[in-house]
């Protein structure tokens, strides 16, 4: 039985360095240390680290919202002619692809290009092997999430409904989670990866504001997120929990609350996926029909 924190407190008063390491595991005994408090911790610079790549993905977000509007505004004439509320989105959505293609391709290169994740390259479980770029991208991926769900509240519900708070909220607590356990990164990568769509949604959005709804490249565009979302946000989550399975006795090792969460969120994210890819489909056979009857 754990002993109570007074004890491992008077036990430890002439050995100072070993103090926070006991109370840790006796307040928090179904956590990894890497879960407690960062004021209870002394572990080097993880936590600086952590809280840069943050910082920096929110000081990204607001330099790239600010070039979106500058640039938009002398390259493209419909922009001048926008609301107030549609300048915002166009701009929003330029930090939201930005962010789509840093984290889509951080993750392909992680996945698949470098050895972290390969079966045989590392003795280390798979679910704990981490690295200074998957760490950077996915404090930058909160970071990104901070600033995309304060403008969604700022502005509610302009910038997306509730379906959007909901995604935003889910995905920025896993990876929370991912980040301070140094656990399940390998799955919020691939979770990750399903961004590379992000880019084909919003310009799909561009078009339609710029009033070329019936233009080829609308078309085409849709084609593309047609076989985007299929490949990166339904057959990915399926080998996402094909590979879970595969691998579910290194799972179970996951501190509790990751676990948990693991099994529950891409359950839900995926659920959403199917719901927003049958509007997919809707929505490009109404385009394709109009196209035909055009020509």
């Amino acid at each position: 039985m754990d002993p109570p924190f007074w004890w491992a407190v008077s036990v430890r008063r002439d050995c100072p360095c070993h103090y926070r390491q006991i109370a840790i595991m006796v307040d928090l005994p179904s956590f990894p240390p890497a879960f407690t408090p960062i004021v209870l911790r002394l572990s080097s610079s993880k936590e600086f680290h952590w809280l840069a790549s943050c910082s920096f993905g929110i000081i990204t977000c607001k330099l790239v919202y600010k070039i979106t509007g500058f640039i938009s505004h002398f390259c493209f004439k419909g922009y001048r002619k926008l609301s107030n509320e549609k300048k915002v989105e166009w701009n929003n959505r330029g930090f939201s692809t930005f962010h789509a293609l840093i984290a889509a391709l951080s993750s392909l290169y992680l996945l698949f290009v470098s050895d972290l994740f390969h079966e045989d390259s590392s003795d280390e479980l798979i679910v704990n092997r981490t690295s200074i770029i998957s760490n950077t991208i996915l404090g930058f991926s909160i970071g990104y999430f901070l600033s995309d769900l304060a403008m969604i509240f700022w502005h509610f519900p302009a910038l997306g409904g509730l379906e959007y708070v909901l995604h935003h909220g889910l995905s920025m607590f896993s990876i929370f989670l991912s980040l301070i356990s140094s656990q399940g990164q390998i799955y919020i990568l691939m979770v990750l990866f399903s961004e590379s769509t992000t880019p084909f949604v919003n310009l799909r959005w561009y078009l339609d504001v710029a009033g070329q709804k019936s233009s080829n490249i609308y078309v085409y565009n849709g084609i593309a997120l047609f076989f985007g979302w299929l490949i990166a946000r339904i057959f990915l989550f399926i080998y996402f929990f094909a590979h879970m399975l595969n691998h579910f006795d290194q799972v179970k090792k996951i501190f509790p609350l990751g676990f948990y969460s693991l099994l529950t969120v891409p359950a839900m994210l995926a659920m959403m996926n199917v719901a927003w890819f049958w509007k997919i489909i809707k929505g490009l056979i109404k385009t394709v029909s109009k196209a035909r009857h055009g020509e």
